[in-house]
């Protein structure tokens, strides 16, 4: 056991090591500054802005960002619906995939555009090659760039004294993937496919196991689009059960390059905020902040799973190992625990064990991270929403000591206070409004047949599918059976909301501060570089989560708890 927290310190202490230099690296294509991989990504982003009629150097406004965001995204929904509903007909399908039902290719669609790749279906089952290229894949790459753009120019306006001018998405959203996406998912996917990850085009395979049964082994271009979804905090899985199967994830060394795939650039989006800002303490203040809070509910977490469940203890069965139901032998029950705090901390949504077996507090860990939705975050989402916590401690500490908030120079006023409460307060009523509905329609209803668990554990499985909808995170308690029109349309909704409204508020108010009168520091400036505030950030976090959401965790994985 103690060898096991070696591993998980080992494996986080890495990820920090390469995190902090990949963040400076990351301000730097940001800046436009030369970079040891401008040989490699420079011709393709100037092949990209060619065919595409960009001039990169045009400086656009907050509301130009969104509307070219916006757009793009509605194109992308639209080219990935035509694709599921045609699947059938489209070449790269060896297996004879048929096409999704308009309901589910609905729910599809939006999920990788909005970066969750919340999955109702199984992937080796329910897609063609060229649907997983031309759709997933692309999907990981440009919903994974298009968070990485809106961090970016949130980045543009702190760092503006006073202007409208925020730089050019395009150039952001390219140069994210060109120098940053494309590079680390070659290294990662190659890495995968030393390691046994599949990477070929051919149909899948009937082979004889040792008790003379025929099994079907599905295969296909997988390493690549691994690679992707864990860099890119996407997490939809090639095979249905993700990074549980050998193909996904071989071994053990590649379950640690994975899991440090998964924080890797949303720790390096904390760090590179300090180098492009120049605010490199007020970053280390956020990331102290994001760390304590994921290192709490890993404790909680992990602890639980390598203690073991007390009622198979009392059925005399062996405890020695900890919790081993849903979990790999190959990996074990701290090193699950760990990817399951590390992928519900971030937007990521892949697991290495089945969250459904976990014990009832690390359900309460996994959906305390999505509630939160800002303990390192998706890959610039989860600094943007983070930045709405700082926006509303930055209010607060501010009528504490009766001053105007201010934040970096900037007066922070009614308006941006508005726009961050209507933030904050979106999730809880995502999440809370679509568990209610759905408790409801179960009980009228039992004939609807979606509800395989009774009780706490049943109900806590409607709040984490809307909690990992709404977080975009993809992720499962998996006794839910999810794909019914019904499920794909509520959680559907719930991934446009959860998407689109973080990002448009906390870009709007970066703009609108962005254009306020710079105000020099002065005696009663309030300090946000320091323990005080970064002890104001991390209550407003807990009270916040935990009044929207606790009655919610006693009905569900705190209530199992107890019944334990």
């Amino acid at each position: 056991m103690n060898s096991d927290i070696l591993g998980i310190v080992f494996t986080y202490l890495v990820t920090l090591a390469l995190a902090i230099p990949l963040g400076k690296y990351i301000a730097k294509v940001y800046t436009n500054e030369k970079t040891f991989l401008d040989f490699f990504s420079v011709p393709i982003e100037k092949f990209l802005y060619k065919i595409g009629g960009i001039d990169p150097t045009v400086e656009m406004n907050w509301k130009q960002h969104l509307k070219i965001l916006l757009s793009i995204n509605a194109i992308w929904f639209v080219w990935s619906m035509i694709i599921l509903v045609t699947q059938q007909y489209i070449f790269f399908n060896p297996d004879d995939i048929a096409a999704m039902t308009p309901d589910l290719a609905f729910h599809t669609a939006v999920s990788f555009v909005v970066n969750a790749n919340l999955q109702h279906y199984s992937g080796e089952a329910s897609l063609s090659y060229f649907s997983q290229i031309a759709v997933i894949a692309f999907l990981q790459f440009v919903s994974a760039g298009t968070g990485m753009a809106a961090a970016a120019v949130i980045f543009k306006a702190i760092k503006t004294k006073a202007g409208e001018q925020l730089g050019n998405f395009y150039n952001f959203f390219i140069r994210s993937m060109t120098h940053v996406l494309l590079p680390l998912a070659i290294l990662l996917g190659v890495g995968l496919l030393m390691n046994g990850s599949p990477m070929t085009f051919e149909g899948a395979e009937t082979i004889t196991t040792l008790e003379g049964h025929e099994q079907t082994v599905a295969k296909g271009p997988a390493a690549a689009e691994i690679a992707i979804k864990q860099l890119g905090t996407n997490g939809g899985g090639f095979f249905g059960a993700n990074s549980s199967v050998p193909f996904e994830n071989p071994n053990f060394f590649t379950n640690i390059l994975e899991k440090i795939a998964i924080y890797l650039i949303p720790i390096g989006m904390v760090f590179a905020f300090g180098y492009y800002t120049d605010k490199k303490r007020l970053a280390w203040v956020f990331y102290t902040v994001m760390t304590v809070g994921v290192i709490v509910l890993m404790s909680i977490t992990i602890s639980g799973e390598m203690n073991g469940n007390p009622k198979i203890a009392e059925l005399g069965v062996s405890q020695e190992l900890g919790a081993m139901e849903g979990k790999e032998t190959r990996f074990g029950p701290a090193s699950s625990g760990y990817w399951a705090v590390a992928t519900t901390t971030t937007s990521n949504g892949s697991v290495n064990a089945m969250h459904n077996s976990l014990m009832p507090l690390g359900g309460v860990a996994t959906l305390t991270g999505m509630f939160i939705n800002a303990l390192y975050g998706g890959v610039g989402v989860g600094f943007i929403n983070f930045y709405v916590f700082v926006i509303i401690a930055v209010f607060i500490s501010g009528l504490m000591v009766g001053r105007t908030p201010e934040f970096l120079g900037k007066k922070v006023e009614a308006k941006e206070m508005k726009i961050a409460s209507i933030v904050a307060l979106l999730s809880p009523g995502i999440i809370l409004i679509g568990s209610a509905i759905s408790s409801y329609l179960i009980n009228a209803n039992p004939d609807y047949g979606w509800l395989n668990n009774p009780g706490f554990r049943g109900f806590g499985e409607m709040v984490y599918e809307f909690a990992s909808a709404n977080a975009n995170n993809g992720s499962g308690f998996e006794g839910l059976g999810d794909n019914t029109p019904f499920w794909n349309i509520a959680t559907g909704i719930a991934l446009i909301f959860g998407r689109y409204i973080p990002i448009i508020g906390p870009v709007a108010i970066a703009g609108i501060l962005a254009k306020k009168r710079f105000v020099p520091e002065s005696a009663g400036t309030l300090k946000a570089d320091s323990f005080a505030f970064g002890v104001t950030l991390f209550a407003v976090i807990v009270i916040i989560a935990a009044l929207a959401f606790f009655p919610a965790l006693v009905l569900g994985p705190l209530g199992e708890y107890f019944m334990l």
